[in-house]
């Protein structure tokens, strides 16, 4: 299946441009039939001012050489071609060759970890080894290998081999790890692998837009790794001690987990560990309860008194694990939590993180997040964005002037039910449509929403219909889903394949959104000299670090960046994106 929407021309529009790695200046944007937006970068390299910059290459690769501690640098064309020959360069000369304004193009974005290191930073970019993952995936082989070894095997014809570990990238970036490959041999096969890739971005305004600002959230990911988030040890070290009980020595459990397994034992009669799910099955069958498993939301059907303890050990137990103090001591240092973030690590495109578990910070210890002395954080998350992402994609007139409300729900529960207090049936209505649930009340607010909205509820059918028979769907700019499995054609697979594709368009279409709005913010900050700090990205929601003074301008940017990559993404619409931020000094307190 193709895009759920008309293949633009490329003679649309110009896409967003900026030195902030969001767009290319020679991109067309899918819809806008505007201009975006405009980046000094045009100025610097315009010739004309007191400060004008000679304009460079359009594009340099670029390959850190670490045990040198130098850059090798290729000057390129538009088209990715070479101009004149490779040269070496000191790590911290990179920063005058971005006054020039080129889009740097590296293998993949922990080559930025190394000049950021280095003192410097860059505007834009090209993730070769990100863009060939969107690729393979448009081919039908999501998955597939992407690093730069593998998409040269591509070009050459030879057999493709996995891709290294994460931890192999890892220790070539060190100085004392294993020996890693030539730099020079790796900037050659750099250009090559994105000279074709831009063969191919050529013919497809989308899908070139979409390799720019993943790409953009390579960038954004390193910074937001090098500044860290800022993380209180003595705040967090009280959170666990009011919660667990004084640290425990060595491998005892915690004060209060200890008296919660005395209690589950003492309410079976008989030892267990209750960390073992086997063993808690037993002890529960044991009292004539036969339990499928021990989840939380299965356990507490259960009349019986180790339920309670139960449940509250499982919580505990789960904080201790994944946030205690052994957390603390790993993830922690210098007052900053500095997580690896994977950019398009979910299928959608949304983010993952590799350690840390950065993107599930539990409630429990998020008061220790707080702003340094004179800073606040500034948090804002995009309020119902799934829904306005669909109006949008759908070009329902409709339903994009009720997106334009700063309460979709409440909105549509006028529209739909025409009664106050009906907002529930609302959301219901639009989740049912976007994630597939038909039971209960949910079909039925959804053909009411379908009688209203048809165009909205027909995007995300045909999708379905498409992944049901096996076909491959698109999100706006062109990310594509996993092709079908052996099997999938069997009717219950085949329904569970067409729910998650009609959620993947929506949901990696929000996941595009995000990226520009990503891009469009760290720009918006360079611009006007604002010294906040991106800190913490999570779906539809940031985080940023800022001096007091800085805060009211940040929330300013932040929601004129919201506007931006609406309009960037879908040119002319109703639909607005309201970001509801809040200027606090806790995470805790958003």
């Amino acid at each position: 299946m193709q895009a759920p929407h008309p293949t633009p021309r490329e003679s649309d529009t110009q896409a967003c441009e900026s030195d902030t790695a969001a767009c290319e200046s020679d991109t067309t944007t899918p819809e806008s039939g505007t201009t975006a937006h405009t980046s000094d970068t045009a100025a610097r390299g315009s010739g004309t001012g007191a400060h004008a910059v000679a304009r460079g290459p359009a594009r340099v690769a670029v390959e850190v050489d670490v045990e040198a501690r130098e850059a090798l640098v290729q000057p390129l064309d538009a088209a990715g071609a070479p101009l004149g020959s490779v040269e070496r360069r000191p790590l911290a000369d990179l920063a005058r060759l971005d006054d020039t304004g080129p889009r740097w193009v590296w293998r993949h974005h922990r080559t930025y970890r190394s000049l950021l290191a280095a003192g410097v930073r860059i505007g834009r970019a090209h993730d070769v080894e990100l863009v060939e993952g969107l690729l393979v995936g448009v081919d039908g082989a999501f998955g597939a290998p992407h690093g730069v070894a593998a998409a040269v095997a591509r070009l050459r014809g030879e057999p493709v081999e996995p891709d290294p570990a994460p931890e192999e990238e890892d220790e070539r970036l060190t100085l004392f790890g294993r020996a890693a490959p030539d730099p020079a041999a790796v900037l050659a096969d750099v250009v090559a692998v994105h000279a074709a890739q831009q063969a191919r971005l050529a013919a497809d305004p989308r899908l070139r837009l979409l390799a720019a600002v993943e790409s953009a959230g390579g960038i954004v990911a390193e910074e937001m790794r090098a500044e860290g988030l800022p993380w209180r040890r003595d705040v967090h070290d009280a959170l666990l001690t009011e919660a667990l009980g004084a640290r425990p020595v060595g491998w005892e459990r915690p004060p209060r987990l200890a008296a919660l397994a005395a209690e589950i034992e003492a309410a079976f009669g008989r030892p267990l560990n209750p960390d073992s799910h086997v063993e808690v099955l037993r002890a529960f069958a044991r009292v004539g309860i036969e339990l499928p498993n021990t989840r939380s939301w299965v356990v507490r059907k259960v009349d019986h008194p180790a339920v309670a303890p139960l449940l509250a050990y499982k919580d505990l137990a789960r904080l201790h694990a994944a946030h205690g103090w052994s957390w603390l001591d790993t993830w922690v240092e210098d007052g900053r939590f500095r997580p690896e973030y994977v950019v398009g690590g979910v299928v959608s495109g949304r983010w993952a993180s590799r350690g840390g578990g950065a993107l599930q910070i539990p409630k429990a210890v998020r008061g220790a997040v707080r702003a340094d002395p004179g800073h606040v954080l500034v948090s804002a998350d995009a309020a119902q964005l799934e829904p306005r992402i669909l109006a949008a994609m759908a070009g329902d007139t409709a339903l994009a002037r009720t997106a334009g409300a700063s309460d979709l729900y409440a909105e549509l529960a006028a529209e739909l039910f025409g009664a106050e207090g009906a907002r529930d049936k609302a959301k219901i209505a639009v989740l049912s449509a976007i994630y597939g649930q038909t039971s209960g009340d949910a079909g039925v607010h959804l053909a009411l929403l379908r009688r209203r909205f048809p165009a909205a509820v027909a995007v995300v059918e045909d999708a379905a219909r498409t992944g049901e028979e096996g076909g491959l769907v698109r999100t706006w700019l062109g990310r594509t889903c996993p092709a079908a499995q052996p099997g999938d054609e069997v009717p219950g697979r085949a329904r569970a394949r067409g729910r998650f594709t009609r959620n993947f368009v929506v949901q990696g279409t929000a996941a595009e959104w995000a990226l520009i709005l990503l891009a469009e913010l760290r720009g918006a900050l360079h611009r006007t000299g604002n010294p906040a700090r991106l800190v913490f990205f999570q779906h539809d929601e940031v985080l940023l670090h800022a001096p007091e003074g800085a805060a009211a301008e940040t929330v300013e940017l932040i929601a004129a960046a919201s506007d931006t990559a609406t309009r960037t993404l879908f040119g002319a619409t109703e639909v607005r994106v309201p970001m509801d931020a809040a200027i606090v000094e806790s995470y805790a307190d958003k």
